[in-house]
């Protein structure tokens, strides 16, 4: 059973991924035993929004191989890149972007290039109690307006910054909208987790998160967001160069850009990376 490291919060539709490798569970048993061997561990350090998918994943790909041993630590992607240039023992880095692993790379710290592994997407959500003053994306500049949000170093403040932008470019939206935006940030989170928890218990009456964890919240609510103006949002992982278990980490990568690992992150929502 999967051990995880560094836990943290996440509200998803459990059922689905369950189901998805209940399913993979009994192909694996109808083709016969996998790769086979003794105490082989493979620790993986995965972006926080990737919490239940990559456990539901870690599960299946260690019943498809006897004998390995997943260990997850879970976090921003930022904290997890600082941890890893600080000597902490990944094997493999799956990162909430492109950009995080690109810079292990540039350090010659990874095993080649990052592999896009997974799409997604950003809504903007409200706590469903109806009483947040957001009805529109515009609505998050209006005065007295509490936003939620995360550090400046984490991904998903990075595209939801690039969604302001591109929201205050749109005709009737003030010029100084960003700004706005940025003034009525009351609190920075350590990850999107974080933010949407927060959102979740009222404590903020907006924040932009990943579209999984507003499709998984029921306690929630989304904003539409205008057409046009939508963020692409891009997971890659990247194995970790020295690692003792740099081919299971490179086994692990291309499992799960494989259609067992899709279809476990497809349960969660993500869409095929772009």
């Amino acid at each position: 059973m999967t051990r995880l490291v560094h836990p943290s919060r996440a509200i998803v539709d459990v059922v689905a991924i369950v189901i998805s490798v209940q399913v993979l569970a009994a192909c694996v048993a109808a083709a016969g035993p996998g790769r086979s061997g003794a105490g082989r561990e493979l620790t993986i350090f995965a972006a926080a929004s990737l919490k239940l998918p990559i456990e539901a994943a870690a599960d299946a790909y260690e019943a498809a191989h006897p004998g390995v041993t997943i260990r997850l630590s879970l976090d921003s992607s930022a904290a997890l890149r600082t941890q890893i240039e600080q000597g902490a023992p990944a094997d493999l880095f799956l990162s909430a972007d492109t950009a995080n692993p690109e810079h292990l790379a540039a350090a010659a710290m990874t095993d080649g290039a990052p592999r896009p592994f997974a799409g997604n997407g950003l809504a903007i959500v409200v706590p469903n109690d109806d009483r947040s003053p957001v009805r529109t994306p515009a609505d998050l500049a209006a005065d007295g307006v509490e936003l939620i949000a995360a550090g400046t170093e984490v991904p998903i403040t990075v595209y939801a910054d690039e969604l302001i932008g591109r929201l205050g470019a749109l005709p009737g939206y003030p010029d100084d909208f960003a700004d706005r935006c940025a003034a009525n940030i009351v609190s920075r989170e350590d990850n999107v987790k974080a933010v949407i928890a927060k959102v979740e218990l009222g404590e903020g009456d907006a924040g932009i998160v990943y579209r999984t964890d507003a499709l998984a919240s029921s306690r929630v609510d989304r904003v539409e967001i205008p057409a046009g103006v939508e963020i692409v949002v891009t997971y890659a992982g990247v194995a970790i160069a020295g690692s003792p278990a740099i081919e299971e980490a490179r086994s692990f990568l291309d499992w799960l850009v494989g259609p067992d690992g899709q279809a476990i992150l497809a349960s969660a929502g993500f869409v095929a990376a772009p």
